[in-house]
């Protein structure tokens, strides 16, 4: 009897103890932040990403009651800013727009990384990003046009890459092989000069991101015949349509998403999770990436985390075979 007692007191003395460790931790989520957080950006400033991020942040930081400051940490193919990130303290104070590249890409080459996708803790999916399939001026007017065109010149068409296991590579493998065509790999170091390349008539294809696929289309000297997105079309171009349409195999897009270090305490990524969907709420932060051919998402922390999977699985054996070639 007398230690049943003693484990009655004990079990009141903890649940006692509980309660009132209850009600810190919630003063605990609501303190935070307690200064400014950083959004670590690990691309150039001035490009699409960059100036969606500072969208982002500006409408964050009233919701955070603390400034949202945007650190630049490009290079290595994104792995500068996320090993910064990854770093840091996980106390939610420093967050980090990541991509495809960064969370898929990267983690899948047989290169040592300085960060696991481990390392960082998801907290909003942002965006997804497919990409334009551009032809240049007068080549083919539409998908069922330009595969008549690549099968006629038996793989003579040419198309920019930026490297084998570029995500823009991986999008082109995807849509020729869903179409039955080939076309010739042109190395590239980046979207700009295919991009310009095309526009002069010296490149046949590109697969680029919205912004550089939407910029070809307006100049006039360049005509996207697919998007390789899933669902519905892209708000900004109606009339285009996804490759999906043709097969569910034919989807190749790549994302932008909130990471915090891993072990952050979950209050503060339910914090910041809160504050990033308040913000894609804007009308003009969606506007501006719907104008720049993205699609606009979010959920909770464990949405993001299994896209991430998805990912992942989608893509493990096809950047396998393409690292080993």
């Amino acid at each position: 009897m007398e230690g049943t007692t003693m484990q009655r007191r004990t079990i009141l003395r903890g649940t006692s103890a509980l309660a009132l460790g209850l009600p810190a931790l919630a003063r605990a989520a609501e303190a935070f932040p307690t200064r400014p957080v950083t959004l670590v950006v690990p691309f150039p400033p001035g490009g699409a990403t960059d100036v969606a991020a500072r969208t982002l942040a500006e409408r964050m930081a009233p919701l955070l009651g603390q400034p949202v400051v945007i650190d630049n940490k490009p290079g290595a193919q994104t792995a500068i800013g996320a090993d910064a990130v990854a770093r840091a303290a996980p106390d939610g104070h420093t967050i980090l727009m990541a991509s495809g590249t960064t969370m898929t890409l990267n983690p899948l080459l047989p290169e040592k990384l300085s960060y696991r996708a481990e390392d960082l803790a998801p907290i909003v999916l942002v965006t997804t990003l497919p990409f334009g399939i551009v032809v240049r001026k007068g080549l083919a007017a539409d998908i069922p046009g330009f595969v008549a065109l690549a099968k006629s010149r038996g793989g003579g068409l040419n198309y920019g890459s930026n490297g084998p296991t570029s995500f823009n590579n991986i999008a082109a493998i995807v849509v020729m092989e869903g179409l039955g065509i080939r076309m010739q790999e042109v190395p590239y170091r980046g979207d700009a000069q295919q991009l310009t390349d095309l526009m002069s008539g010296t490149l046949d294809v590109i697969s680029v991101g919205g912004s550089s696929a939407l910029a070809a289309m307006r100049s006039g000297r360049g005509t996207i015949i697919g998007w390789t997105g899933e669902g519905e079309r892209l708000a900004v171009t109606p009339e285009v349509p996804n490759f999906a349409e043709l097969g569910p195999n034919m989807v190749s897009q790549t994302h932008f998403g909130l990471l915090a270090p891993a072990r952050t305490p979950p209050a503060a990524i339910a914090r910041l999770n809160a504050a990033a969907l308040k913000a894609m709420e804007a009308p003009e932060l969606r506007q501006r990436l719907l104008d720049e051919g993205q699609y606009v998402r979010g959920g909770g922390p464990e949405d993001y985390a299994a896209y991430l999977r998805r990912d992942h699985d989608r893509w493990r054996d096809l950047i396998a075979r393409l690292a080993r070639a």
